[in-house]
């Protein structure tokens, strides 16, 4: 640490005048190296200037880019988008009320009809919007319904959502996809991915139940009784809890 010398300061003897004349030796060297880094620095900075400039220059291109594409391009982008995903969101609406005729307003929804565009056109043509991602979550609920499970789990599978309710559809939906091919182990790491995604009075109980069935077909009882009793717990109120003894008696049995 460098020493500065006190105003009025006087050396009291020879051994306190030699310890001062050090310390201002010392405080000399220090103050020189710094000067000698700073030249450094200072030569180097000359040196590099244009490359310096250059970086800076590139970033702000770079930012510059970004916000002008958000602006003009991926807003703009995006407002299409998302006016052509009403029209075919009636029909997937429409669809899930009917009574008959459900596939054909599926379709609809699917690929559009009078020159509008349907999901899977708002997937192709817009994609990295938000449109385009709510898109891939009816387009795989449309084929859930149809039955159609491959192409369902290719669409659920293409959908990404931090809101509670939506993702844990999504992930609860490519379980009974997988349920339906006959696949009870992806089904179950489906389901249990739906409880895990969100806590909620609607997607919650729905997915403990289907996860307490897959696991009790999958002879996993320790897992099934856990799922039934969270909802015997927590979600008395649930439509699921109406039988759910019968379930927590079965998942006990044998054991």
């Amino acid at each position: 640490m460098a020493t500065y010398k006190k105003r009025g300061y006087k050396p009291k003897g020879k051994d306190d005048e030699q310890r001062f004349d050090e310390q201002e030796s010392t405080t000399a060297e220090v103050f020189s190296t710094l000067d000698e880094s700073a030249s450094k620095t200072e030569e180097w900075v000359s040196k590099n200037q244009n490359y310096i400039l250059g970086v800076i220059g590139v970033v702000a291109v770079g930012l510059l880019g970004y916000l002008a594409y958000d602006q003009f391009v991926q807003k703009p982008k995006d407002a299409g988008a998302a006016n052509e995903l009403y029209y075919p969101q009636q029909y997937f609406d429409q669809a899930l009320n009917a009574t008959a005729q459900q596939d054909s307003l599926f379709n609809l929804a699917l690929n559009g009809a009078e020159g509008k565009y349907g999901f899977l056109d708002i997937i192709d043509e817009y994609p990295g919007t938000k449109a385009a991602n709510l898109a891939n979550y009816s387009a795989g609920m449309a084929y859930l319904s149809m039955q159609q499970y491959q192409e369902a789990i290719s669409y659920l599978g293409n959908f990404s959502s931090d809101d509670a309710v939506l993702g844990a559809m999504a992930k609860g939906g490519l379980g009974d996809a997988f349920m339906q091919l006959n696949q009870p182990s992806e089904a179950l790491g489906y389901y249990e991915a739906a409880i895990a995604h969100s806590t909620n009075d609607y997607t919650t109980p729905k997915f403990l139940y289907k996860a307490g069935v897959t696991a009790l077909e999958l002879d996993q009882k320790d897992k099934a009784l856990q799922y039934f009793q969270r909802i015997k717990d927590e979600y008395s109120s649930a439509d699921e809890a109406r039988t759910i003894d019968a379930f927590i008696g079965m998942a006990k049995s044998g054991k």
